[in-house]
């Protein structure tokens, strides 16, 4: 956005959400994701305080992530939340929201983003990261707890960062676990449902419901195994049990949402694991961190989801959009 790839500083750059399928791959929200991650852990940007609020209507759960990133100049927030009831009554997606990005220098707004299919991908690009950077070179059994709209987004995303041999899964409502076999076959990987005991063939496991009680227990993860807890992201929320962090090598996004709203605030709150114990998986990424050190040690990606994820990703579909001539572009 900063190096003038967007719309020049007077004009507003709006690219909906029927655009982003044709502008964002997973193979560009991985390396956005990636970067961004690596610039946290530099300490060149930082994510806003998180707002996130029930108002009262429809059950609804409307908020804001912002942040900035020094470094890839990009400035902004992604406005929205989670409807529960849009699917049954309106026909449209549950998680609505809309990407908002400033130009750093004069505060002026610079482009209105589509957010939805956009989340979906950076939230993916996440787990994928965490797998490359994490998980063992000889991964071969997959593992997915969930089977709602984004593990199917999840399951092409490790699919392609990874050499897995199969496909196996787990999920509340049993009747949806096709979802994940449909997405499987059609990257040429088998897959097979079973109970939680039989997760500990995985070498790899990505948790991603909305659950408030853990369903992943330590004693279900093999030594060796890397997690990717990518469903907990508020107060309350809880995939897995406390006892794992406690055995596991902790990962993040950002330390200070994991312990506020992720998988490690029921740790820390157990005395299992302690702030300092955690770190971000940005360290890794940019080499001051070994990340794992043996074949035996778990590894757990606690993925609470940060703004600046949203605005890396957002911004480099805001660039490919008005190099193609895609974008509506407004006087501001």
């Amino acid at each position: 956005m900063a190096d003038g790839t967007a719309a020049p500083a007077n004009e507003l750059a709006i690219v909906p959400e029927s655009m982003i399928a044709d502008l964002l791959t997973r193979r560009s929200a991985f390396a956005a994701v990636e970067s961004v991650f690596a610039a946290m852990a530099r300490g060149e940007a930082y994510n806003f305080p998180v707002v996130r609020e029930a108002i009262g209507h429809e059950d609804a759960l409307y908020g804001f992530k912002g942040g900035f990133d020094r470094a890839g100049g990009v400035l902004g927030l992604k406005a929205g939340g989670y409807w529960p009831h849009n699917l049954e009554r309106r026909g449209i997606i549950n998680h609505q929201s809309t990407v908002f990005l400033f130009d750093p220098d004069t505060g002026r707004v610079r482009a209105m983003v589509g957010g939805n299919l956009l989340t979906a991908l950076r939230t993916a690009a996440a787990s994928s990261v965490s797998i490359r950077h994490l998980a063992r070179k000889d991964a071969k059994v997959l593992g997915m707890i969930g089977a709602g709209h984004q593990a199917g987004f999840q399951l092409r995303a490790a699919l392609e960062t990874h050499a897995f041999e199969k496909v196996i899964g787990w999920n509340m409502h049993p009747e949806m676990l096709p979802n994940l076999g449909r997405v499987a076959g059609e990257m040429g990987v088998p897959f097979e449902a079973v109970e939680l005991p039989g997760l500990s063939e995985a070498d790899v496991i990505i948790t991603i419901t909305s659950s408030f009680a853990p369903t992943l227990m330590a004693d279900h993860v093999s030594p060796g195994t890397h997690v990717a807890c990518m469903g907990t992201d508020t107060k309350g929320k809880q995939e897995v049990e406390a006892a794992l962090l406690g055995r596991a090598t902790v990962f993040c996004d950002e330390v200070a949402q994991s312990v506020s709203i992720g998988e490690a605030q029921h740790a820390v709150a157990a005395g299992l694991l302690a702030e300092g114990d955690i770190t971000q998986i940005g360290a890794v990424i940019g080499g001051t961190h070994p990340g794992r050190t043996s074949a035996d040690e778990i590894t757990l990606f606690d993925g609470t989801g940060v703004g600046l994820q949203d605005l890396a990703v957002a911004a480099a579909i805001v660039e490919t959009a008005v190099d193609r001539g895609l974008a509506t572009v407004v006087p501001v």
